[in-house]
């Protein structure tokens, strides 16, 4: 586990996700093949997210709930970072929906809305990001109710923090969040 600094209050990282990648060629179709090795929770989210690996969610759901726990502070409410890339299944959104059950702690995937942006991984640098995410993210917080809420973003992978800063600038633009806290499954 590893302390992540942003825009939010407090947040941490599960694992790393790769330790080595080598290239090793081109395939058939011309696209680079490499030889990766990641931790057991990058395996593990690389086959939940590109793989189907559905049956990975339980136990990455169960490493970041116990470290919730032991982590971060009151939670009131668990939002899901929106996703960049549209799939019939969410693996974040899922992710959240599974942590909330552990924790019994409400979970909303419509608190944060993301307009369309050019995938950030095709972006080299903190600026670029920076500027495609420049009012990017949207508040919806009709349905949070009376009073203040203290929040647990979820997501997947942290690389420069670009996304998750701007969806916490944006969650702070709500009188109803208090505290922003910030749970990711690896760090790149």
């Amino acid at each position: 586990m590893k302390i992540i600094e942003g825009r939010w209050d407090r947040g941490f990282a599960l694992d790393k996700h790769t330790l080595s990648s080598v290239y090793i060629g081109d395939d058939d179709n011309g696209h680079p093949q490499f030889d990766t090795t990641r931790t057991d929770i990058g395996e593990a989210l690389f086959q939940l997210k590109y793989r189907d690996g559905w049956k990975q969610l339980p136990d990455l759901a169960d490493a970041m709930a116990h470290q919730i726990r032991s982590v971060l502070g009151r939670i009131d409410l668990i939002v899901p970072m929106p996703a960049s890339a549209l799939r019939s299944r969410q693996p974040v959104t899922e992710l959240a929906r599974e942590v909330s059950q552990r924790i019994g702690v409400r979970m909303d995937a419509g608190v944060i809305q993301k307009s369309a942006t050019p995938q950030l991984k095709n972006l080299n640098d903190r600026q670029a990001k920076d500027a495609v995410l420049t009012d990017a993210f949207s508040i919806q917080d009709d349905s949070l109710g009376d009073g203040h809420f203290d929040v647990l973003l979820i997501d997947d992978l942290i690389h420069t923090g670009a996304s998750l800063d701007a969806a916490c600038d944006a969650l702070r633009t709500s009188h109803k969040i208090r505290m922003v806290y910030v749970a990711v499954l690896t760090w790149r």
